[in-house]
């Protein structure tokens, strides 16, 4: 039984692993931003965390922690001369900054485990250039650059890897995903014909945080219905 930190549980992909992991037997710990009902029943805590905030609050945790993985997003889809340069800095904190407060303030904990890993999301977008995403692209791809540099410098005792999802029906798209036509267009764009759902990123998060994946670590897996490589 491993004990795993979910920043972002109240909702969407965080919310589904939570359930996952909690049915398999683990010791699960979720964090909200806003006033919000457990996802599900068995969470070891519950706690409000406020990422943007200067030095978050952790003493909820135990003292060992074997996994953390951060869900905390946003997709603003703006052409790019209507984006202020604030725009990008309140990105950048909420996805990148956020992510390196959160890893920092746990990282003694994940220190104490025999087999620590940490989890983290970017977005086909980082690699795959779609118009309107410059923001969301910006601080996903600095996502994935400190996937790589703390694989390296954590490794061997914690693996680091990251996942990028292509469109997912979470509470996070909502208002690119609130009609039925809206759904099947977005579907009709990926070579598998459709969007993601919040079990199938989360199928892959608990892979990555288990034992099972004890050889990868350094790695951006793209669960993206096949958007990132294919044409059809």
């Amino acid at each position: 039984m491993a004990s795993i930190l979910i920043v972002g549980a109240s909702s969407g992909i965080g919310a589904a692993l939570a359930k996952q992991l909690i049915a398999s037997g683990h010791q699960v710990y979720g964090t909200y931003n806003s006033n919000s009902t457990a996802p599900a029943d068995g969470l070891a805590g519950w706690q409000p965390l406020n990422v943007l905030d200067e030095s978050p609050d952790f003493s909820f945790l135990p003292d060992t922690l074997d996994g953390l993985v951060y869900c905390p997003g946003a997709v603003n889809l703006k052409p790019f001369a209507r984006i202020k340069p604030e725009d990008f800095t309140a990105d950048y904190q909420l996805q990148l900054i956020g992510a390196v407060k959160v890893i920092q303030a746990c990282l003694p904990r994940l220190r104490n485990s025999e087999q620590g890993s940490i989890v983290l999301f970017s977005t086909v977008a980082a690699q795959t250039g779609f118009t309107f995403h410059s923001l969301v692209s910006s601080s996903k791809g600095a996502i994935e650059g400190l996937t790589k540099a703390l694989a390296a410098e954590f490794a061997p005792k914690i693996r680091v890897n990251c996942i990028a999802p292509s469109m997912t029906d979470t509470p996070m798209a909502a208002s690119l995903l609130n009609t039925d036509e809206k759904k099947a267009a977005n579907a009709q764009r990926h070579p598998l014909k459709k969007i993601g759902t919040p079990d199938d990123l989360a199928n892959l998060a608990s892979f990555l945080v288990s034992e099972k994946s004890s050889w990868i670590t350094g790695q951006v897996l793209h669960a993206d219905g096949g958007m990132s490589t294919l044409k059809s």
